[in-house]
């Protein structure tokens, strides 16, 4: 007899995943890519490219599964906890959760978990998509400025997100002063929950890279800077500072 650690489970488990992530991507190809994020005021964003898009650092299935899937079911619960607390709905997603003192006790927690779900993955696919490069204009002058070069804040923001215990997240945010700073959350936890703002964050949870990069979470958070947008993180800094960005 012996036991079975989760890490032992993922290992065994990431070959049938993969093999059934391919019916699973044949029903949201046949639909568009649509999944069932249940009916309510809160909506699965599309993806600004293709599924394929992001090859250099993650693979088509996991875009698939991680978008049609993870994301559409905190979208989900979301509205089903808009019915039970249909006032929800009233109030921006960043004021949401700068304030979830303010939200029903019976729908605090599931808002706290799968608002912040919904937030950080809905900024993660838009600073995607990209080709990696370099950072240009105000972005390069910030990043020289408060990390001394793109090697540095790299290298810090790989560290900040291998350190973290479990599934998190890890952000560079953004004051409307331009200045930026490296913070990590656990689980679906975000900034945005202390009224900071968000320029770009990777998600370290295991489903964002298991298949292709089981344990090896080091590897997909040097491999992630291949694909990042700066293009559209350069819009979200202009934002920042014009006091626009919300999440």
């Amino acid at each position: 007899m012996f036991n079975l650690t989760r890490r032992h489970m993922m290992t065994a488990t990431a070959g049938a995943l993969a093999a059934i992530s391919t019916s699973r991507i044949a029903a949201a190809q046949q639909n568009g890519g649509a999944t069932d994020s249940g009916d309510g005021p809160f909506k699965l964003p599309s993806l600004p490219y293709g599924y394929d898009t992001l090859q250099s650092a993650i693979d088509t299935d996991t875009m698939h599964l991680h978008h049609d899937k993870h994301h559409a079911a905190y979208v989900a619960n979301l509205n089903a906890a808009a019915k039970q607390a249909p006032q929800i709905a009233d109030h921006p997603m960043e004021h949401l959760l700068a304030n979830l003192d303010q939200v029903p006790d019976s729908v605090r927690t599931t808002v706290r978990n799968n608002l912040g779900g919904h937030v950080n993955h809905s900024m993660f696919w838009e600073i995607m998509g990209g080709a990696g490069a370099a950072p240009g204009g105000e972005v390069t002058a910030a990043i020289q400025r408060d990390f001394g070069g793109l090697d540095q804040l790299k290298t810090s923001f790989n560290s900040a997100g291998g350190k973290i215990f479990g599934s998190g997240w890890v952000f560079v945010t953004v004051t409307q002063e331009g200045k930026l700073g490296i913070e990590a959350r656990p689980n679906q936890d975000t900034p945005l929950m202390e009224g900071k703002r968000v320029l770009f964050g990777n998600d370290v949870w295991e489903h964002a890279y298991y298949l292709r990069y089981q344990n090896r979470r080091a590897d997909y958070l040097s491999a992630w800077w291949t694909v990042i947008n700066w293009t559209k993180i350069g819009e979200r800094y202009a934002a920042a500072r014009q006091g626009k960005l919300t999440i």
